[in-house]
């Protein structure tokens, strides 16, 4: 068997990479279990210095990095650039940070000594997906391994390239052999990694029906998973917000990686006295990015990774036009080799249509027009996810308010485009799944936190 890249551009297969065989996996877990016996032991201090020059060899890295994300999934080269340095900021903010977040916490109980220690876990299998094939997978690696831990990954089977550069950043940078391996295989043998009594705990980035599943292998097998999954995130444009900026804002999140992003804006929830205003600055700003060849540099839109995911997005805004919804910008897959779909803007649209209640992962805005606040809020939180939101007002305390206490998501965001931060926490509520990464929460989800108590 072999895992297939293709070049969403031209629809022209790459490379074949051949599976690991089940010898290959188990060499795979054996040298991550025996590497984290002396990684584990090892100084935070020691393992941060291994970080620091993992960023300095992404930096190194950037251009190749880039350019093999454009070939095997479309992604602009300018936003790849970005992507690798985003990777290496966070190696440089773990390695800073790491030993800080891990000191023991002293607490007063009837002993002469009591505190909680964190010691890690042991062999973490990450499976991470193809939208981010460089940040999801230093996201949840970063904080995992400079806590002590080992990681195996199990990367999108169309970005192979990307995960065995990715060992290779991980080699140059000097760790030993084990603490960072990939796994070629594809995702039918996901649950007999997870059942490996070599692997403790699973990190996994993908759709939701994707999440059920490693929750299920991983429940059957009682190991703690972290799950950051679907999101179909609302935007709530408020009477009172700055439409220039709103409308700015939310073109430059509906379009991040081409739409193909769980936090991309998806649902603009717009009151209707400003309604009409927004969707002509909205449509002005969609309309203005180029679609084209990823590796032109002024390509803001690339083609989508795979044909069954254009062919799921043509479906999805057929199905709401059919439903009442009206289109205002795109709406036709443009004749071309590979997977291209135009920035597109529906509105009118409601529950009940494609564009409401699934996950529409491409360049597509749905506009969903309400009478006040209140309805803002109540259409919002009107969904099956809970990953990111964000409201815009001109009123900051308003805005503050209706963040921390209205919205039902994990990351809520007043006047600016939800996205992930080294030093915030990441993840979602309901079937956006559960845990958190990134900052002092992330890099403690796959710790023991153990309480030692001397008498």
């Amino acid at each position: 068997m072999s895992l297939i890249s293709t070049n969403p551009e031209t629809g022209g297969k790459l490379k074949a990479y051949p599976e690991a065989s089940v010898e290959e996996v188990s060499t795979i877990l054996d040298d991550a279990a025996h590497a984290f016996l002396g990684w584990s032991k090892g100084t935070i201090e020691n393992r941060a210095i291994r970080f620091q020059s993992a960023a300095r060899t992404l930096r190194e890295s950037s251009e190749k990095a880039a350019r093999l994300m454009a070939e095997e999934m479309g992604k602009p080269l300018v936003q790849g650039r970005l992507e690798v340095d985003k990777c290496a900021a966070a190696c440089e903010y773990f390695a800073e940070n790491a030993e800080r977040f891990l000191s023991s916490i002293p607490v007063e109980a009837d002993a002469r000594k009591s505190f909680v220690s964190f010691r890690p876990l042991g062999v973490i299998l990450a499976i991470m997906p193809w939208n981010f094939p460089f940040w999801q997978v230093f996201r949840a690696a970063i904080p995992a391994i400079v806590a002590g831990n080992t990681v195996v990954l199990k990367h999108s089977s169309n970005v192979s390239g990307c995960a065995l550069l990715i060992q290779e950043i991980f080699d140059k940078a000097g760790f030993p052999l084990g603490v960072f391996r990939c796994l070629l295989v594809g995702s039918g043998r996901i649950e007999e990694v997870i059942s490996d009594p070599r692997v403790q705990a699973v990190t996994m980035t993908g759709s939701t029906e994707a999440g059920r599943a490693v929750a299920r292998a991983a429940g059957g097998a009682l190991k703690k998973c972290v799950l950051e999954l679907g999101g179909s995130d609302p935007y709530l444009i408020l009477e009172d917000a700055d439409l220039g900026l709103a409308a700015r804002t939310c073109a430059a999140s509906r379009l991040i990686n081409s739409g193909q992003s769980c936090i991309a804006a998806k649902r603009f929830i717009v009151v209707e006295s400003v309604r009409h205003d927004f969707e002509a600055l909205f449509v002005q700003e969609m309309g203005s990015q180029k679609m084209g060849c990823p590796m032109d540099e002024s390509t803001r839109i690339g083609p989508l990774a795979k044909a069954d995911l254009r062919e799921v997005v043509a479906r999805q805004v057929e199905q709401s036009i059919a439903g009442g919804a009206r289109c205002l910008l795109g709406g036709t897959a443009p004749q071309l080799p590979g997977y291209f779909y135009p920035a597109t803007v529906l509105t009118d649209v409601g529950k009940g249509m494609a564009a409401f209640d699934e996950e529409v992962f491409g360049p597509v805005a749905a506009v969903v027009p309400v009478s006040d606040e209140a309805e803002a809020i109540r259409t919002a939180n009107d969904s099956l996810y809970g990953l990111g939101a964000a409201v815009f007002s001109r009123d900051l305390q308003k805005g503050e308010r209706i963040a921390v206490e209205d919205l039902e998501a994990g990351n809520c965001f007043v006047n600016t485009f939800v996205r992930s931060d080294p030093r915030l926490p990441f993840g979602g509520i309901k079937e956006s799944g559960y845990g958190r990464e990134l900052s002092m929460f992330g890099i403690r989800e796959f710790m023991n936190i153990k309480t030692v108590f001397v008498g």
